[in-house]
């Protein structure tokens, strides 16, 4: 039997610009903003980088969490991989990592040092 009603409309909702990366990559994620300006609505795109801590579920449902320190301030996003309203994924800095889920980091006060992945690491997987 072919695929469920759901499978079709979720197929036809999926981003495939979406480029591949892991937990403990660097990237850069531009967000789309409203803005209101002299009672019009502006839209712009707002870029937050940092560390991807956790990536969760499958399809249409898929999320990731970037982690960044602002000012000394640790700053965690939650983005859905298949929004609209994400304009781009930018992977700045791939990691090597043996852990699937980067929840320690939290409690890091220094800047973390996570290995750069080479091209027979990503090769090998």
């Amino acid at each position: 039997m072919g695929k469920n009603l759901i499978e079709k409309i979720t197929e036809k909702q999926l981003n495939p610009n979406v480029p591949e990366f892991r937990v403990g990559d660097t990237v850069v994620v531009g967000c789309k903003i409203k803005d209101f300006r002299n009672g019009k609505e502006v839209h712009r795109i707002q870029n937050f980088k940092g560390i991807v801590i956790s990536r969760k579920n499958s399809g249409i449902s898929e999320t990731f969490t970037v982690r960044a320190v602002y000012s000394g301030v640790g700053v965690e996003k939650t983005f859905p991989i298949h929004s609209p309203n994400i304009d781009s994924i930018e992977v700045v800095k791939k990691g090597k990592v043996r852990r699937a889920k980067l929840y320690f980091l939290r409690e890091r006060t220094k800047k973390y040092n996570i290995k750069e992945r080479t091209n027979k690491e990503a090769l090998k997987k």
